[in-house]
């Protein structure tokens, strides 16, 4: 399962991985209002992802790690929302993998400083979808699930 962490919308997608073979199982956003304190929609982000993890059974768990450039707090609140990612996972007794924005790019794309559109668009193409998932946090969450079984997959090859 790849989590795209976020205060508003967190996506989450959840894959099946037979070696290079990946197949989307399902894939999702948590909405929360802006408006509302942060406490509450972290305490909806967290109940959510539970029930995913819950209904979805993964194997792992794979969470984007905040990208500080312009906005630290913009930086700050996204890793509050990654800590939550990281509580329900661990509470799941899942194990828990961080990659950051270069790390997923790279194994989706091929080329670490890829748009987010190069992307979404690598994400369908590589899950044999129709169309890109919307919204883009689930395209997001997915490229999260891609990249862990990518980065698995090189380290069978190197071991």
């Amino acid at each position: 399962m790849g989590i795209d962490p976020g205060t508003i919308t967190a996506g989450y997608g959840v894959i099946e991985a037979d070696g290079d073979d990946i197949s989307p199982l399902c894939y999702n956003a948590i909405q929360c209002n802006g408006r509302s304190p942060i406490g509450e929609r972290l305490s909806i982000i967290h109940a959510e992802l539970v029930k995913a993890i819950a209904s979805h059974q993964p194997d792992a768990i794979a969470v984007e790690h905040p990208f500080v450039a312009k906005n630290a707090k913009t930086a700050l609140a996204i890793g509050k929302a990654q800590a939550v990612a990281i509580l329900a996972a661990t509470n799941a007794g899942l194990p828990v993998f961080e990659y950051s924005p270069r790390q997923i790019k790279l194994r989706v794309t091929g080329y670490g400083g890829s748009s987010k559109e190069q992307v979404q668009e690598m994400v369908r193409l590589q899950l044999n979808l129709k169309e890109t998932p919307q919204p883009a946090d689930a395209a997001d969450a997915l490229a999260v699930a891609i990249c862990h079984t990518r980065e698995l997959h090189l380290e069978k090859l190197l071991s």
